[in-house]
């Protein structure tokens, strides 16, 4: 841009410097000022030289000339460039006078003999020029020279332009909206690859997160299915071989659960003693933990069994991740509504981070993890089975009294 800039800077003066030669070109012509004939030009040069005329007087002359013109040269360079609206000032002066025969130099500084009323502070561009004026006289008998008045006048013409950074910014206004619009576009590419890139990272950390805990999420059927192998190798229970259906079933749910939101399979409906089995493999995989349970369901409901043994245990488990010792669950109906009541003595949930522990792969912010380790997935499939029936869930939290989900279901017969 800045570049561009000078390059256009450059040719507007090469504009206005070609415009106005012609015109200094006669005014500076062999230093031809205002009802002054070259010859009496050259008059004054020798005055000057032979002292015959002050310094002061000498330079008066050029001064009373420039004054004089002034006006109308002002007007006609700024009547030759309104039209364009450039702030023109032009200065012509004498930068050195040689009296030729001994080479010197008459002037100690430049003359101004044109000026306009604009006034030239930094020349933009400079134009130099030389004319010469020689008087000479020869003795007629010997044919000897007897005088040489001859001058050498070196002439410097200066243009300046005052409003030049403005007429350049408008003439470049098209081309910096397309800068600005360019940047701003390159801006907003590179800030939408930063999201991605960052979006992407987190995507790759949540991934490594489920590689490394994947086996978590299946220890508590896992664990469950051992303590009931060990239990049949030394007394066979005839509750023991159900339990083992039911892990198996489960484990295949939860692999249902991590490739998609919903179970796709056959729908079985609960029966009132599903509740009861659900809290009992509970207390089986967990018993160092108290479990108090009140069933008052009486009749088959129009729910998945799998989904709501999944709401039961996940939020259960829950509890226990995050250090319950006693659980509470209530299931009852009211109205057509199922309503499940699980609450807890645990650490509890802060409220910042209440309206987030339904997100997947969600995980609560803090070092008090117990027992399991999970994948952020327990709320979120229990918000997700909560939704497919229309359902409500409330959560109430206090921190180091405990956790309370309140889920209610509506259902039609």
């Amino acid at each position: 841009m800045y570049k561009t800039y000078q390059v256009k800077e450059r040719e507007i003066y090469r504009t206005v410097h070609k415009r106005l030669t012609d015109y200094t070109d006669r005014l500076e012509d062999k230093g031809a000022m205002r009802k002054v004939h070259d010859d009496a030009v050259q008059a004054i040069l020798i005055k000057f030289k032979n002292k015959e005329i002050t310094h002061d007087e000498f330079l008066n002359l050029f001064d009373k000339n420039r004054i004089a013109t002034e006006k109308e040269f002002s007007q006609y360079v700024d009547d030759h460039f309104k039209d364009e609206g450039y702030e023109v000032a032009v200065k012509i002066e004498y930068s050195s006078i040689i009296f030729n025969p001994t080479r010197t130099n008459l002037i100690t500084k430049p003359i101004i003999i044109y000026e306009t009323e604009k006034k030239v502070k930094k020349a933009g561009i400079l134009n130099t020029g030389t004319w010469e004026t020689t008087s000479k006289s020869t003795d007629t008998d010997n044919k000897t020279l007897t005088r040489n008045d001859s001058f050498s006048v070196k002439s410097t013409t200066g243009y300046e332009i005052l409003n030049i950074k403005t007429v350049v910014f408008r003439e470049l206004t098209l081309l910096i909206l397309c800068c600005i619009a360019l940047l701003a576009s390159v801006l907003i590419l590179y800030i939408f690859t930063i999201k991605n890139l960052i979006k992407q990272q987190k995507q790759i950390e949540v991934l490594h997160t489920i590689v490394d805990n994947i086996s978590h999420e299946f220890k508590t059927p896992i664990a469950t299915l051992k303590i009931a192998s060990k239990t049949l190798k030394k007394n066979l229970n005839t509750e023991t071989l159900p339990l083992i259906d039911r892990q198996i079933i489960r484990l295949e749910n939860l692999l249902l659960q991590l490739h998609k939101d919903e179970n796709t399979a056959e729908t079985i409906f609960i029966q009132p003693e599903d509740w009861d089995f659900f809290i009992q493999d509970l207390a089986f995989t967990y018993p160092e933990n108290k479990f108090k349970f009140q069933n008052d369901i009486k009749k088959e409901l129009p729910f998945d069994k799998n989904l709501m043994e999944t709401i039961i245990k996940n939020l259960c488990e829950n509890s226990i991740k995050y250090g319950a010792s006693e659980i509470e669950i209530h299931i009852t109906e009211q109205e057509k509504h199922l309503e499940i009541n699980i609450s807890d003595n645990g650490e509890g949930i802060a409220k910042n981070e209440l309206k987030s522990i339904f997100e997947k792969f969600y995980r609560i912010q803090s070092n008090n993890i117990y027992n399991t380790k999970g994948l952020g997935l327990g709320l979120y499939f229990v918000q997700k089975i909560v939704s497919k029936y229309q359902g409500k869930i409330d959560v109430k939290s206090e921190i180091k009294v405990g956790t309370q989900f309140k889920i209610k279901l509506p259902y039609e017969h």
